[in-house]
């Protein structure tokens, strides 16, 4: 049973983002920041893709197992160890670290790669990539760090932009596609993907039909409801519906907006439609999912 990654860490982070609540970059990731003192991790198969950014400043020495082949390597700044769900993988370190840990959840990257960026990921999501250089992400990751450790209001606002910025930055350089002969007769591609996805975007507070999907995409309604479900495994409708809803947890965290406007600004008839497809889709009322996020009073 694969396994998260903080459940085998050797000691505690002196920095980690797991108590910041209440933003959605929290579904996303989570970052742990390192100094440790020589020490190994035991091979395992995780749930989650990491990345481990180094940011030590004199090469040091690492041993790396993974799927049963041994690497013996001189670690460098600003080189960076990504390693994708599923792959078994164990850490041995000889001085003493300093190391930025990102860890992915996979199915929140999906949906953040075709929500966000309309790219459609292929099942798995990232290469294998034992050990590369790139100072430009690893700059991302310090913001990404030091966005949590400011420990102030602002942490929760500053970790959610810098997540985003790490994430874009990750997919555009090193997500992998899915290829473009993913459909059947005709093809449905992230090109495809992207001009639905705008549609949607810019008309969230209006009636989107089925027809006017197809037609935004020069295909027949049948092919297009075809070609969309057998890609993006669901129908365009729900797809529109589900992406709707999403849309209103994050304006649900503005507390500012009644539950009413949201469902308005959403595209909803009205907050009884609102709330009939939002527990349908969630399985909670929207009320119910807003005091779940809710900050904590202060003592």
């Amino acid at each position: 049973m694969p396994r998260r990654y903080r459940e085998i860490y050797p000691s505690l982070p002196l920095i980690d983002s797991e108590g910041i609540e209440h933003v959605s970059a929290a579904r996303l990731m989570s970052v742990q920041y390192f100094q440790a003192p020589p020490d190994s991790m035991p091979e395992d198969v995780f749930s989650e893709h990491h990345l481990l950014l180094n940011l030590k400043e004199e090469p040091h020495r690492v041993q790396n197992r993974r799927n049963g082949v041994l690497r013996d390597f001189q670690f460098c700044k600003n080189e960076i160890i990504f390693t994708p769900a599923g792959v078994r993988s164990g850490w041995r370190w000889f001085e003493q670290s300093d190391v930025i840990v990102v860890t992915l959840e996979p199915v929140a990257v999906q949906h953040f790669a075709e929500r966000e960026l309309g790219m459609l990921l292929s099942d798995k999501q990232f290469e294998d990539l034992p050990q590369f250089s790139d100072a430009d992400l690893c700059a991302a990751g310090v913001m990404l760090r030091d966005s949590i450790a400011a420990n102030d209001m602002s942490s929760a606002v500053m970790f959610e932009a810098m997540a985003r910025v790490f994430l874009v930055k990750l997919l555009q350089k090193y997500g992998q596609r899915r290829p473009e002969e993913i459909a059947l007769s005709s093809r449905f591609t992230s090109a495809h993907y992207q001009r639905v996805l705008g549609y949607v975007r810019t008309n969230i507070d209006r009636t989107v039909v089925l027809d006017d999907l197809a037609s935004e995409v020069g295909m027949s309604t049948s092919h297009f409801s075809r070609v969309f479900k057998e890609v993006m495994g669901k129908s365009p409708m729900q797809f529109v519906l589900s992406y709707r809803v999403e849309q209103a947890m994050r304006r649900m965290e503005d507390q500012t907006l009644s539950l009413g406007e949201i469902a308005l600004d959403c595209g909803f008839a009205d907050q009884a439609h609102f709330t009939r497809t939002f527990k349908q889709l969630t399985g909670q009322t929207p009320s119910a999912h807003r005091s779940t996020r809710q900050p904590a009073a202060p003592n």
